[in-house]
């Protein structure tokens, strides 16, 4: 795995959000350690100063650097010798534009949790800013850190599978087939709440990662997108199913489909992607196998730490020897990681990619609010077509 031999340190970490009752802030604060490049030195835990500050021993925050709030963090760090280096945003969609935009301007790289914004209005406000700053900037689609999705890319580019002609992309959970939102827990309440998740329920939160894995994978363009939205459960604001259909410049065809309300259903998303050479499948519920099909050939499995199969994405992406499996702690370890890369790059004064990242960055962010708004769009069109190309999409 890389390291910070230039710094001869390890990256200071500053998280916003994670408080008692998170769960993706303890995610974050666990990925970024994993490989013993980063520490989590600061922290604005919680919109409650209380909270926040009650919730600094959790994570071994000493008391100085316990902040309040987010905005005094950013004021008081700017200030130490021994700043952090990057922040990492970890509260519910409505307030991600005003931390990150606030630690941007202050010249803090960032680690952002998704969707980026509360709408593409502030996305592309975001974007702006962080092009003029020059720090670095990460979303968190984590699951584009599996190294079998890291393999898949790669063949894509390598053209092994020929020309793209279909992607099946689906995410289906079934925890909010009842109003969870109704009792006190915390996850539920601000999922499906619009003042704080935004246009879009199960939509914004799990197809975005659906559709982003796609994108990820097969780098084709978007050119157009068809929706349909439903809420299922009685009384609840936003959607809790849907399905969508894209159609890329190069002519294929995509399917989207997420559910928050399917019985005995967890995390399951996987996809497909079939290709005039060949085609594959890959689960996140079993991520260390991939799936590549062949007419008239064996279907072939690649597993993670496989062998010399792998191409460099992959060997780079993985920890322990094959047969040990690797799951979601590290997918997510893995995007830190890249982003590290470029931290260190910016520290020493280099050049670093911003674009062209294997790590998904702000273009990235600004496509997945532009997805949300276009899939609302035309679920209110009763399904109709709609634009779906943000002319800042990264190739």
């Amino acid at each position: 795995m890389p390291t910070n031999a230039f710094l001869n340190r390890k990256l200071r970490m500053g998280l916003i959000g994670g408080g008692q009752g998170s769960f993706i802030g303890r995610v974050h604060a666990t990925a970024a350690v994993l490989d013993n490049r980063a520490a989590l030195v600061a922290g604005a835990l919680s919109s409650d100063p209380v909270r926040a500050k009650a919730s600094a021993s959790d994570y071994d925050i000493p008391p100085d650097r316990a902040y309040g709030s987010f905005q005094e963090m950013a004021a008081t760090e700017a200030q130490r010798s021994d700043k952090v280096d990057f922040v990492s945003v970890a509260t519910p969609n409505h307030s991600h534009f005003a931390v990150a935009k606030t630690f941007v301007e202050a010249g803090f790289n960032v680690i952002c949790d998704k969707p980026l914004t509360f709408d593409l209005a502030q996305a592309e406000e975001l974007l702006k800013i962080v092009e003029k700053s020059g720090v670095v900037f990460a979303v968190t689609h984590n699951y584009t850190g599996y190294p079998l999705v890291r393999q898949a890319r790669e063949m894509i580019a390598n053209g092994e599978l020929g020309e793209i002609n279909a992607i099946r992309m689906s995410y289906i959970q079934g925890w909010l087939r009842t109003r969870l939102e109704n009792s006190d827990q915390k996850q539920a309440k601000w999922r499906t709440d619009p003042k704080l998740s935004g246009a879009a329920g199960c939509f914004g939160d799990i197809a975005t990662h659906a559709y982003n894995l796609g994108r990820y994978i097969t780098g084709l363009l978007p050119q157009e997108i068809s929706c349909l939205l439903k809420v299922f459960e009685d009384g609840r604001a936003l959607d809790d199913y849907g399905v969508a259909s894209v159609r890329y410049e190069n002519g294929a065809l995509g399917t989207v489909t997420a559910s928050q309300i399917s019985h005995g259903r967890e995390n399951d998303l996987w996809i497909e992607v079939d290709g005039t050479k060949a085609a594959l499948e890959w689960h996140q519920e079993d991520p260390n196998r991939l799936i590549v099909r062949k007419n008239g050939e064996p279907h072939r499995i690649y597993t993670r730490a496989g062998g010399p199969y792998l191409g460099n994405a992959a060997a780079t992406s993985t920890r322990i020897p094959a047969g040990h499996p690797e799951g979601f702690f590290e997918a997510f370890a893995n995007v830190y990681n890249t982003a590290y890369d470029a931290m260190v790059q910016r520290i020493a004064g280099e050049s670093f990619e911003t674009v062209n990242t294997i790590y998904p960055n702000i273009y990235d962010g600004v496509e997945g609010m532009l997805f949300i708004q276009q899939c609302v769009a035309s679920s209110r069109q009763n399904g109709g077509w709609v634009p779906f190309r943000h002319p800042r999409s990264r190739k």
